[in-house]
């Protein structure tokens, strides 16, 4: 297998120096690279966004210009109402969610003055039910007078 291969350059519209490589024989493909013509070599890449349309005037009244303008406020205004609803939504779930905390809060305090009255009667009980009951050892033994004596 040889390694050979072959590059060309060209520049393209945006000044921009492509390097065109094959591999004769590799099976690999190589991906084009991108050189700067400028002989510092720096400067700021320019988005694809933006490249064409840095020399060109835009005529304001053109249909097209119109038609892009019109586009873009009906965007806007979209997204406006968008980010108005979606604050809406936020707000109306901040409120449900303030009540819902209410209702619970409120249940909590029910809730736990209902345990204390149910162990004040536990304790109640407990306490009347130990008063009744004598430990085993302390029983008290009654004498029968008539088996005395024999």
């Amino acid at each position: 297998m040889s390694k050979t291969s072959q590059q060309n350059t060209t520049t393209d519209a945006s000044g921009v120096s492509v390097i065109h490589a094959q591999a004769h024989s590799s099976g690999l493909q190589q991906v084009p690279q991108l050189v700067p013509v400028s002989p510092g070599g720096g400067g700021k890449a320019v988005p694809p966004s933006k490249q064409g349309k840095k020399n060109s005037f835009v005529d304001r009244n053109s249909d097209e210009y119109r038609q892009r303008r019109e586009r873009n406020n009906m965007a806007v205004k979209k997204s406006r109402l968008k980010s108005k609803q979606k604050a809406q939504d936020t707000l109306q779930r901040v409120n449900q969610l303030k009540e819902e905390n209410e209702r619970l809060e409120a249940k909590i305090k029910l809730l736990t003055k209902e345990l204390s009255v149910l162990k004040d009667l536990f304790l109640e009980h407990a306490h009347n039910f130990a008063d009744n009951v004598q430990p085993v050892g302390t029983e008290t033994t009654t004498t029968n007078p008539e088996n005395t004596g024999q």
